[in-house]
């Protein structure tokens, strides 16, 4: 297969791609660096201002999963050097890159992995015709004969294949359907996190960076949304290249492939996962090189910023007037004529399976602690409590129990409405709403479990635990019906300003845009960095629709079935100390409640000690999800051990691996596609959980994001004491995610 790269990619071809991504790079970048200057005002107005959301009532957990790891087990992959299939040992770390070892004694040895997958941009099928068809459909005039061998033959009939527009394609298979729902779900899981991976920490480079991707793809007259915005910055910026250079390419290099027509098939899957990782190298270093330049010259930018704050935002607001009094007539005629009729549509169709979906959230949130309070009662109380909290505190991260809530929002979508908006997929809002469904229910599961451990400083009987535990699920509920009330609607907005936005652009370029180089001489040559007339431009079209998005939602809220609150309902907090729990060290509920103590049948206290020991250093190695029934970590495609006693060869291998992790620690950020099965993949150093990688689906300019929230009456009840905002100190607005993941060769 060598032959086919050195034929098809030779030095001269090699060249030529390096010239055309650097030029590609060179005019992104260009749009990065004006926008780099605008997003670090917005950022510091912002911050000087303090807009914001409504508070939360629910906590947030600063590190949701805390290295540990989701699923493990095994599956049979695909080997494309050898076209055999070889069963692996896989895992999923905290940070969602799926890691194949050899076999598990590999990883126990901590041999290095054989591949370690960042899924972003990935599909998931789950026939070989679906992966058939898009492999046709890659190179048209291309067709398999009748009876012909296909390019893959899988050896079950429970294959999982990830695919990829432009990079290396990979092939897995299940003994039986249940495995293969299971291992769907977890990969899902993966996609949906690692498409999601610019950090909303980063108040500056994020939004630049999408914003520049938004500007530099309407330079080249593509509005609308793009499905190929996933992943970290490098990645996406290797998918715009990609998508310029692939069309190119192939039609250079499809005729000159050879043999049958699965062959060429597989040429060309090779070829362009070869091309990809070129430009994704050259990609990266321009990227990097840029960042570190606005960086050295951030320091600069701020203290002009801070010095000239008032000018600054006076020079903005007059050229805002300028471009409003000219474009205006004609953005209202575009508004009402072509955007605010299927303003309701739109809405309808987004808010049915959303709704549908925290409604889910509501309910296994609820089912899983009335079980495990029912379980409480029936089993002994506190002794087993930390093995219940142990399973709970994990739930949101638990890729079966949320798929219920997911697969509400399969059924989006927007007939009729998604060629007019140019809409190439939904997927970007079922993914975005299926990642607040996971924070909320961490949100959920957090702050019961910090209320749960106050009450039980208290040392309650189990009657009066149990009683406890039903009213801070009741308390808990409220919150939680606040807090994603507020976030659906926050989700509504946003999803209707990405899909007008870019169609009022759009139509409004013809007429418009010629015209916007003449206002250029209204901003002051010391202010150019910060101030573009071409943001300022989109920020008046935003304002122009904002009014009917707002007045839209105001009047679904009303609506019962919707499960909103009225935006005239402002619940304050009612625990004005429910924010210092969050303070606190996290709960180690296995440590402290393990159901080791009790009366007289107890181990003796060295006995104790020893197996509590046991049990911290091997829970690093335990999957989050496992086999409820037999109490033990589920391993896809493994045949499970009766649990014996805690020297058993399952728990003996467990505390072994934990030992080699904690003397070379397990490398958990993934490479883009994996090493290649023939070479010796390098250690990846691992990913710090912070911040959640969600970028908003449309960037806000400074001052509108207050808009985009209801107004704050504080004269109605809704369950919980209703104040005005002064009253008590605010808990934590916003939510946070897992990591994004670092991706590397």
């Amino acid at each position: 297969m060598g032959d086919v790269l050195s034929t098809h990619l030779d030095d001269a071809r090699r060249q030529h791609i390096a010239e055309k991504t650097g030029k590609i790079l060179t005019e992104f970048l260009r749009f990065y660096e004006d926008q780099y200057g605008v997003a670090l005002f917005h950022s510091m107005r912002h911050e000087i201002e303090a807009t914001g959301a409504p508070q939360s009532q629910l906590l947030w957990r600063k590190v949701p999963l805390d290295e540990r790891i989701i699923f493990s087990g095994n599956l049979f992959q695909y080997q494309e050097d050898n076209k055999k299939w070889r069963n692996r040992f896989s895992l999923v770390p905290h940070n969602y890159g799926l890691v194949l070892y050899e076999n598990k004694v590999a990883y126990e040895r901590q041999v290095p992995p054989r591949a370690v997958i960042n899924s972003a941009g990935y599909k998931i099928l789950t026939s070989v015709d679906q992966y058939l068809e898009l492999v046709s459909n890659s190179l048209p005039g291309i067709t398999s004969k009748s009876g012909s061998t296909p390019i893959l033959k899988c050896p079950t009939q429970f294959p999982l294949i990830l695919w990829h527009p432009s990079a290396r394609h990979y092939y897995f298979c299940m003994m039986t359907e249940a495995e293969q729902d299971k291992w769907q779900a977890v990969l899902q899981d993966c996609i949906r996190h690692c498409n999601n991976g610019i950090p909303e920490a980063s108040k500056v480079e994020g939004p630049a960076f999408t914003d520049a991707i938004r500007m530099y793809r309407q330079s080249k007259e593509l509005y609308g949304t793009w499905e190929m915005l996933c992943g970290n910055e490098v990645q996406i910026l290797s998918n715009l290249v990609m998508e310029e250079l692939g069309p190119e390419l192939k039609a250079e290099l499809a005729p000159r492939l050879k043999g049958k027509p699965q062959e060429r098939q597989r040429q060309w899957i090779q070829i362009s996962d070869a091309v990809y990782r070129m430009v994704y190298e050259q990609a990266k270093a321009r990227f990097e090189a840029v960042l570190a330049k606005l960086q050295l010259a951030r320091p600069a930018m701020e203290a002009t910023i801070r010095t000239d704050m008032d000018q600054i935002i006076t020079s903005k607001e007059h050229l805002a007037s300028k471009i409003r009094a000219f474009i205006l007539p004609k953005a209202e005629v575009c508004v009402r004529n072509h955007v605010q009729p299927y303003i309701p549509s739109i809405l309808e169709a987004l808010m049915v399976p959303t709704s549908q979906g925290f409604t889910e959230v509501r309910d296994v949130f609820f089912k899983e602690v009335t079980d495990m309070n029912l379980n409480i009662i029936n089993e002994g109380g506190a002794d087993k409590l930390g093995e219940y909290m142990e399973k709970l505190s994990q739930l949101a991260y638990h890729p079966l129990k949320m798929q219920s809530c997911y697969e509400k929002m399969e059924p989006l979508r927007l007939d009729g409405l998604q060629q007019r908006f140019d809409v190439s997929s939904t997927s970007v809002f079922k993914q975005r709403a299926q990642i607040h469904m996971r924070e909320q229910m961490d949100n959920a599961v957090y702050t019961f479990e910090s209320l749960l451990y106050q009450e039980l400083g208290k040392g309650p009987s189990r009657e009066e635990l149990c009683k406890a535990t039903q009213r801070i699920l009741e308390r808990v509920l409220k919150k939680y019906d606040y807090d994603s009330s507020s976030v659906r609607k926050r989700f509504f907005r946003e999803a209707l300003l990405q899909i007008t936005i870019p169609f009022l652009l759009k139509k409004l370029a013809p007429t418009c845009k010629s015209e916007l180089p003449r206002f250029q001489e209204l901003i002051f040559e010391d202010f150019a960095r910060f101030i573009l007339v071409e943001n300022t431009y989109e920020e008046v079209v935003l304002q122009t629709v904002m009014k009917d998005i707002l007045q839209a939602v105001k009047e679904a809220a009303v609506q019962r079935k919707h499960n909103l609150y009225r935006d005239s309902m402002v619940m304050h907090n009612s625990d004005p100390n429910l924010h210092l729990l969050a303070e606190g060290a996290p709960i180690d509920w296995s440590e402290e409640y393990s159901g080791s103590g009790g009366d007289g049948g107890s181990p003796g206290a060295p006995e104790a000690a020893t197996f509590s020991e046991k049990r911290r250093r091997a829970k690093q190695v335990v999957s989050v999800v496992q086999d409820e029934e037999a109490g033990l970590p589920f391993e896809a495609g493994s045949e499970l051990l009766s649990p014996a006693s805690p020297d058993s060869v399952t728990e003996l291998r467990g505390l072994l691996a934990r030992e080699l992790r904690e003397e070379n620690p397990l490398p958990a950020g993934p490479l883009l596609n994996g090493a290649p099965s023939s070479e010796s993949p390098q250690p990846v150093a691992a990913s710090e959980a912070s911040s959640p990688p969600a970028s908003p689906l449309w960037q806000l300019p400074p001052g509108k994001a207050a808009d985009l929230e209801p107004p704050k009456p504080s004269d109605q009840e809704t369950g919980e004491q209703v104040s005005s905002p002064g009253d008590r100190p605010p808990i934590h607005t916003t939510t946070e995610d897992s990591a994004g993941v670092q991706t590397e060769f």
